[in-house]
This record gives C-alpha cells, sequence and structure tokens, in this order.
C-alpha cells in the first residue's frame, strides 16, 4: 500500500562537505532580518494513530518574543550560532536491496526511487553506501577475485552487475545525478584470514596488508570505471564484532597501522588520494578508544577524513552513549564524525507500523547530530518481506519494505522519520544552536545554504505538548501530537 504524501517544498542540491570545526560560528544575515511577522512556519507532521504522514499541518508566522514561564514548554533557536555542515543522508545499496528490486513490478521500481531519491517528490537522499564484496544482506557471499589469488589478477565485479550496479545507477538518476557514495568491507577473503573463514571473525594476515589494500583501490577504480564516482571508504565493517557472517577484527592498534603503512599510501600511488577514509564503522561505546589510538597518530590521522560509528551497543538497555560522539568531536574538530549504519533488528511481519522503531531513528539523529555528526546513513534501504534476503538468517527491517508475494510496497513509519531530515536539510547545511525547556521534547536545526531553515522536533510522549518556539526573537505557538516528529520549515 503506498501511503506517503508528495511534499511541494523544494530545497537546492548541494555539494559535499568537508571537515568541520567544532566551535560555531556567528554568520549573516542576523535573526531580525531573517525572522519577521511576514516569516511563515510550514509544520510537518508524522504522527502515531493518525494518517499524518509528513503531512502539512499548519502555517503559522512569527511574532514578538514574550519571556515564557517556567512551566511552559520552549524550543529556543539561534541561528547566529552554526556548527557542523551536513554531509547528506541516505541508506545502504545491498545485494539484498538490490535483488528485491529487481524483483519488484517496473511501476513499483519507480516508486521507491522517486520514494527515496526524488527530491520533489520523495524524501530527498544524497548519501549512499554499499559494502565490498559481500556482507550477510544478500543470497550468498562472494569475492571479487577466484580464492588464493595474491596477485588479484581475477579481480572483476561481474557479481555486481547483475543487481547492485543497476540499481546503484538508478538511484543516482533519480537523485538528479549526483550522489555521495561510499563502501565498506566485511571480511577479506577467506585465505587472507588467520580463520580461512570470510564468516566469524578472524585477522589479516600480516602478509596479506599489502594485498588487501590493493583490493580497495581495484574496487574504486573498477566502480568508477562504470561511471559512479566513489566519495570513500571505510576500512572495515564493526572491526570489534565477532559475526556468524561475514566479519574481521582490528585491534585499534591494528587498524591505525593499516592505515598509514598500508591503505593510505597504496590509495595516494594508485591515484586515490582524495578518496575519503572513514576508520572505526562500529559502536558508540568504543568510539573514543579508537579515536584516541589513530588520531593522535600524525601519521596514522593524515589520512583519516573521519570516524564512522553504529547504534548498537546498547540499546536494548535505554542508553545509546551519545555523549561519546560529544567528546570525540570536541577532542578531534577536524575529524568527521558520520553515522554509517544502524537498522531494527528481530524483523517480524506483523510489525511493520511498530511505532518505536521510527523513534529510535528519531531519537538517534536528533542526538547524533547535536552532538557534531556531519551525515546519517541507513541500512538496507529495500528488503523483502521476510526481512531478507541474508544468508545467515539475520533478518531485519527496512524502512520500505518490498512483498516479492505482491510486488506491493509497505511503507514503515521509519521511513517518514528520516525524510523529516533529508526531505528538508540538503547537504552544506549547518546546523544552528537549538535547545529545549524539557528532555522529553527533543529538537535540532538546521539552515540550508538559501537561508531556508528547518528545525526538528520529537515528542516520544503518549501526550500531546503545547510548545513555544523561538528563534532569535521572534516566537510563535503550536502542538506537537504524541508520539510525533514535526519539522518546521521557515
Amino acid at each position: 500500500m503506498k501511503n506517503f504524501i508528495p511534499i511541494v517544498l523544494v530545497l537546492p542540491a548541494l555539494l559535499a562537505c568537508g571537515p568541520q570545526t567544532s566551535a560555531p560560528t556567528d554568520q549573516a544575515p542576523g535573526v531580525d532580518s531573517m525572522v519577521n511577522s511576514a516569516t511563515e512556519v510550514m509544520v510537518y507532521t508524522t504522527a502515531k494513530d493518525t494518517d499524518k504522514r509528513l503531512s502539512l499541518t499548519d502555517k503559522l508566522t512569527f511574532e514578538p518574543g514574550v519571556q515564557p514561564f517556567e512551566n511552559e514548554v520552549s524550543v529556543f533557536v539561534n541561528p547566529n550560532k552554526r556548527y557542523q555542515k551536513v554531509l547528506g543522508f541516505g541508506g545502504a545499496i545491498t545485494d539484498a536491496s538490490s535483488e528485491v528490486f529487481a524483483k519488484l513490478p517496473a511501476d513499483k521500481q519507480e516508486e521507491l526511487l522517486k520514494a527515496y531519491f526524488d527530491k520533489e517528490e520523495g524524501i530527498g537522499y544524497t548519501l549512499v553506501r554499499t559494502s565490498i564484496h559481500s556482507s550477510d544482506f544478500g543470497s550468498g557471499s562472494h569475492t571479487y577475485i577466484e580464492e588464493g589469488d595474491k596477485a588479484l589478477s581475477t579481480f572483476n565485479i561481474d557479481h555486481d552487475r547483475e543487481f547492485r550496479i543497476p540499481l546503484i545507477k538508478r538511484a543516482t538518476e533519480a537523485a538528479g545525478g549526483e550522489i555521495t557514495f561510499y563502501a565498506s568491507p566485511w571480511s577479506a577473503p577467506a585465505f587472507m584470514k588467520s580463520n580461512n573463514n570470510m564468516l566469524r571473525g578472524g585477522k589479516l594476515l600480516p602478509e596479506y596488508h599489502e594485498t588487501w589494500a590493493m583490493y580497495f583501490a581495484k574496487f574504486i577504480k573498477a566502480y568508477e570505471a562504470e561511471g559512479m564516482p566513489v566519495w570513500g571508504v571505510t576500512i572495515q565493517n564493526e572491526p570489534m564484532a565477532v559475526q556468524r557472517w561475514e566479519s574481521m577484527i582490528y585491534t585499534a592498534e591494528e587498524e591505525r597501522d593499516f592505515l598509514k603503512n598500508h591503505l593510505g599510501p597504496v590509495l595516494e600511488r594508485e591515484g586515490l588520494g582524495d578518496k575519503k577514509i572513514v576508520v572505526w564503522d562500529h559502536n558508540r561505546d568504543l568510539i573514543t578508544r579508537r579515536a584516541n589510538v589513530i588520531f593522535e597518530d600524525p601519521e596514522a590521522a593524515k589520512y583519516a577524513w573521519g570516524i564512522g560509528f553504529h547504534w548498537y551497543e546498547t540499546w536494548a538497555g535505554g542508553e545509546t552513549m551519545h555523549d561519546n560522539l560529544a567528546l570525540v568531536h570536541e577532542s578531534y574538530p577536524t575529524k568527521n564524525l558520520l553515522f554509517t549504519e544502524g537498522t531494527n533488528e528481530n524483523f517480524r511481519e506483523d510489525r511493520y507500523q511498530h511505532w518505536p522503531n521510527a523513534e529510535r531513528y528519531g531519537h538517534s539523529m536528533i542526538n547524533d547530530f547535536n552532538r557534531g555528526t556531519v551525515g546519517w546513513t541507513d541500512w538496507n534501504i529495500l528488503l523483502d518481506h521476510t526481512g531478507g534476503p541474508n544468508h545467515v538468517e539475520n533478518f531485519c527491517f527496512a524502512p520500505i519494505h518490498g512483498d516479492t508475494r505482491t510486488g506491493e510496497l509497505i511503507y514503515t513509519p521509519t521511513y517518514y522519520y528520516i525524510g523529516h531530515f533529508s526531505k528538508f536539510v540538503r547537504p552544506e547545511a549547518q546546523r544552528i544552536s537549538t535547545s529545549s525547556s524539557r528532555s522529553f521534547l527533543l529538537a535540532t536545526s538546521f539552515v540550508n545554504t538559501d537561508n531556508q531553515m528547518a528545525t526538528i522536533v520529537m515528542n516520544h510522549t503518549d501526550k500531546p505538548v503545547n510548545y513555544n518556539f523561538f528563534v532569535g526573537e521572534g516566537q510563535t505557538k503550536l502542538t506537537i501530537p504524541p508520539r510525533a516528529m514535526q519539522t518546521l520549515v521557515y
């Protein structure tokens, strides 16, 4: 059932950003010239137990601000205090997503592409991640070489030409012809590893460090030969997790040394020194250790654009360790924070509309950006009605599922919660100072390069909340429904 509602607001597509500083910057135009009684606030809402899905629910205007009392709930925005620039929002095009996409009817394929990548009628994704050869999400494991080929003479990406590459190309076209595209390996080929297995962890053997670095270079060149510019790579997906699927372990010191002695120099030597390298690519709980070890080493740090992270650390216990991100950002302000993966696990077909799945995204996105994150990448953009395909039965949710029995698309609440960001916050936007007077109302704000601003507010309680909305000296009043997300555009 298709129930996403096209949004008429169009914001410009912009270029990706470079390293950011942690200190706020004062920028013109000032508040007085940006917000006055004639400034209209467009309110878009997604709310549980309603039909509101990125729906335009109100049009308001600002009035002169009045000091709120302590029993009032307020959100305060100061556009003169600006922070990191935005790289983009998006998701992963995996073998699984590509296989499901290929089974959809042609009209549903077009619908999916428009829903994700069209910035006018969809939610305007500008960021795509993929795997270097296989991950768990796909019908099976594969590499780009014959087993034992240390010289990489058999390297080819023919496997990806069947499903994955065509989808990436169509997504790029739907996004307007440009997309920020990066890749991550889950494991080196089995013969390069201590356990002689792509699955269940194991380490990269020292005699294959240079070979594995060249594998990255060959991947980049092969994809770019297909007309798909590669923005960058992460060194290893989840380098401290021994999984029953493709996985490989690096300690902080091992990743540092592979970066500075092999991957960084090899990419430079191969004419790929402009490619961004992202370290860690794992959870927030151990991120500070990884940052300290790699970024404190100048020879390693010079190759690292930033540090990637996931969200799987302690969600079940209600802790999400966002303050670790703030510490990394404060400690290494020239290095970027990038959310590289998150998904809701334990798929059940009867829980497509399970609202806490979307709220997990809203909670993470607001808190991540408020701690300095520059970009946010969801996991699979599309899975089937089983939460796969996944060759080790690690079935999960996606924002949109394709029921390959019926050919229908199922939009989950997560799709709309992500859209409250990706639709209205474009690449090169800057985060701006935003605070809430109550912890149950989460908020963050951005200003796009055309000075169009967007404030995202999330209410994760079971009651509606009336709140004052201050932008500089301007004020308006509004209500956010229970279990809802709002984007205020002005």
